[in-house]
């Protein structure tokens, strides 16, 4: 594995002999720019490992997105081979239709160590709620980002990410109810303790991910990349454009139902992906509560 052939997928051309946060913020924000969260091997027939060369091989010179442990985990060797001190941490999703968070850790992300300062670098959450650069680990201090304001609230040893965003403007009125869209200004993502994990702790989950009939992945096709002014997303057959402060305390969500057919032009155009495998489109889970 290359960190050189990494960086050229991410479209990183800056310095990093520094292992230091602005090169950190650099290399993420790329990487958010560049490789798609999406989950659509588990709709073509593909089978997602657990190890990090597959990770590799499919995102770098494959030219593939992928999910969190996918994502995170190749973010993790990167960071790395650029000699930051990082560590491994678990994460469970909140789950909006429930109203609470999931019970396993399902979501992989990574402590970064600078200076004394702890930052969570997360590159794989996707459509709105990825963060587009490292938060310092501190309770209570806004971190103002292009998709809204977050930050962590920690109680009891337990850091919840919350985001505070703005109201949705949907001018395509057929999705004013869609449960694509959070219409909660402000919302928990995930929550997480600061007990290292590595990537057997989420064999399980990365199976159960793939496999079960519960999970949200196997209910839902997700691809989405993050854009200079939001970010695009095909979930299902439902293609979306969603641009940041469009108005003043609002986001734009423009929306449409693509054809079955219009789909593989969509990946290629749009997200850069090419499926080696068919990819049924598939949405009969929501993300969020109306």
């Amino acid at each position: 594995m290359n960190l050189e052939d990494y960086f050229e997928r991410i479209g990183f051309n800056g310095p990093f002999e520094k292992a230091d946060l602005e090169t950190l913020k650099n290399v993420h924000m790329q990487h958010v720019l560049s490789v798609p969260f999406e989950n659509l091997s588990v709709h073509c027939g593909e089978w997602i490992s657990a190890d990090l060369e597959p990770a590799y091989t499919k995102i770098v010179k494959n030219n593939r997105g992928g999910w969190c442990c996918e994502n995170n985990q190749l973010f993790a060797w990167a960071l790395k081979e650029m000699g930051y001190t990082y560590t491994t941490l678990g994460a469970r999703v909140f789950n909006c239709p429930k109203n609470e968070f999931d019970q396993p850790e399902t979501h992989l992300i990574n402590k970064v160590l600078i200076d004394g300062k702890a930052y969570i670098a997360d590159v794989s959450f996707g459509v709105s709620g990825q963060i587009h650069h490292p938060m310092e680990l501190v309770s209570g201090k806004d971190h103002p980002q292009l998709p809204g304001v977050f930050r962590f609230v920690e109680k009891g040893g337990v850091w919840i990410l919350e985001k505070s965003g703005r109201k949705p403007l949907i001018p395509n009125e057929s999705f004013a109810n869609s449960s694509l869209i959070n219409k909660r200004l402000t919302a928990p993502i995930y929550s997480f303790t600061l007990t290292p994990r590595d990537i057997d702790h989420f064999r399980d989950a990365i199976k159960f991910l793939q496999t079960s009939p519960e999970s949200l992945f196997t209910n839902k096709s997700i691809c989405s990349l993050q854009t200079p002014t939001g970010f695009k997303a095909l979930i299902g057959s439902t293609y979306s454009e969603v641009t940041y402060d469009y108005q003043e305390g609002v986001d734009l969500f423009d929306m449409k139902n693509v054809a079955d057919d219009e789909i593989d032009e969509i990946l290629k155009e749009v997200f850069s992906l090419s499926l080696k495998n068919k990819h049924t489109p598939k949405d009969t889970k929501p993300f969020y509560n109306q």
